[in-house]
């Protein structure tokens, strides 16, 4: 049976000792904290966020078309809004029965 060899500890430094070419970084080096949450404003217009029934056969057709589906049931939608704003047609709303 071979016996099993140790290694030697490392040799331990002392964390006291203070380079003089890399000092310890101070406060005032750092500056102040700066603080980033979010990606910050945007610069195109906000999108809103909402939730809405969609059938799921649409959902599905759109899906299948690969990655970025909620964008082109978006460019869908603007086409059907600019289309109703350029040949005038304004949809009148009916009351449902309660």
């Amino acid at each position: 049976m071979k016996r099993a060899i140790t290694l030697k500890s490392p040799r331990t430094t002392s964390s006291k000792r203070i380079d003089a070419d890399n000092p310890p970084w101070s406060e005032e080096m750092l500056g102040p904290p700066v603080l980033k949450r979010g990606r910050g404003p945007q610069k195109a217009p906000t999108k809103v966020l909402t939730a809405i029934r969609l059938d799921a056969d649409v959902v599905a057709f759109f899906r299948e078309q690969g990655p970025g589906y909620q964008t082109r049931i978006n460019e869908v939608l603007r086409k059907s809004v600019e289309k109703d704003l350029t040949t005038g047609s304004r949809r009148t709303r009916t009351k449902r029965a309660a």
